[in-house]
């Protein structure tokens, strides 16, 4: 049986965890809009002494350039407190080449800074029989950047991207990641390439050791990457419900996927978190509300009195489905519904 379980927390996150690892999009903000929630509940976690540093797997932007959007959306933050997957590429690169090796970088302002700073000698042709190509998402990546790649790995090149996503969360919706953009490469030569962003958890330790800190807290909106990554290192992992990933993903979660804590928003990073108990006919109980699996089917009771029909709700679901898919009992999909995240 998996022990990929919710857990409690009888004190507010904010204080019972020492750092959190907080991604980006979808979690502090969507696109360049600000998410609700996301500035009071991250002040407010660093007044209770909790440490923020953010990490992403966007590639294309300098950490400067993203503390300032997050300081104008009233989360004050320095160019220290981001961790990119620009440089935890670089990082990736440092295992296997020497300082001045040629790498060819595919991306943004981000990725070449990083790469740079790393102690590599940045070429832009495959002519110049690049040592490693290093690729990472930036808007303006067009054919031209995606052919030269293909044509440096296609010749030998060791292939490394930033990440895989295969989609970006921004105000219109979604549009392609990183993934997508890499994979017209990998369609091209036949190579799949390392990869140092998320579900790795090469930044969950980079952002770690950079703070000194003892006992971290992973916040995310992606279950394949940010609460991957979490399970993968070792972190406890709290998903946010503010962008890609929904209640229903988590219901339906494989375990090296599952979250460890569930909030609507970053706000109950200054709340305790109820633990599911199990109690009497299968029902597993949070507070008013509850959830069972019974001949596969989920069955769902929030109306209690006093029932939060939210979260509560989801964490209940969770907690009564991946009892029944661990213990061998089985799930139908189908009977998993789209749970709402307020009543």
């Amino acid at each position: 049986m998996s022990d990929a379980r919710l857990i409690g927390s009888d004190i507010p996150l904010a204080e019972r965890y020492d750092l959190a690892l907080v991604d980006l999009d979808g979690v502090a903000y969507k696109g360049h809009e600000p998410i609700a929630g996301a500035a009071a509940g991250l002040g407010g976690a660093r007044a209770a002494g909790m440490r923020l540093v953010f990490v992403t797997n966007n590639a294309s932007r300098e950490p400067g350039s993203v503390a300032e959007q997050l300081t104008g959306l009233d989360i004050p933050a320095q160019a220290g407190d981001v961790m990119t997957a620009a440089q935890a590429c670089a990082q990736l690169l440092g295992t296997r080449l020497s300082p001045g090796a040629k790498v060819l970088v595919v991306g943004g302002a981000g990725m070449y800074t990083a790469v740079r700073e790393a102690g590599f000698t940045v070429v832009e042709s495959a002519d110049d029989h690049p040592d490693a190509v290093a690729q990472g998402f930036a808007p303006e990546l067009g054919w031209a950047q995606l052919a030269e790649a293909a044509y440096a790995v296609a010749g030998g090149a060791w292939f490394v991207a930033s990440n895989l996503d295969l989609s970006l969360p921004t105000a219109r919706g979604f549009a392609p990641g990183n993934g997508a953009l890499v994979g017209a490469v990998s369609a091209a030569t036949g190579v799949r390439p390392d990869s140092a962003g998320k579900p790795a958890s090469t930044m969950y330790e980079l952002a770690v050791d950079r703070v000194g800190a003892t006992h971290p807290l992973v916040v995310g909106d992606r279950l394949d990457t940010d609460l991957a990554g979490a399970r993968t290192g070792g972190y406890a992992g709290l998903h946010v419900l503010t962008g890609v990933s929904t209640a229903r993903d988590d219901v339906l979660a494989d375990p090296g996927f599952r979250p460890h804590y569930i909030a609507a928003d970053l706000g109950e990073l200054l709340l305790p978190h109820p633990v599911p108990e199990r109690v009497a006919e299968g029902w597993w109980r949070v507070r008013g509300s509850a959830a069972r699996v019974v001949d596969g089917r989920l069955e769902l009771d929030g109306a209690a009195p006093g029932a939060d029909r939210g979260v509560d709700l989801v964490r209940a679901a969770c907690a009564a489905a991946w009892d029944a898919v661990d213990s061998g009992a089985g799930l139908d999909v189908d009977s998993v519904p789209d749970l709402p995240v307020h009543d």
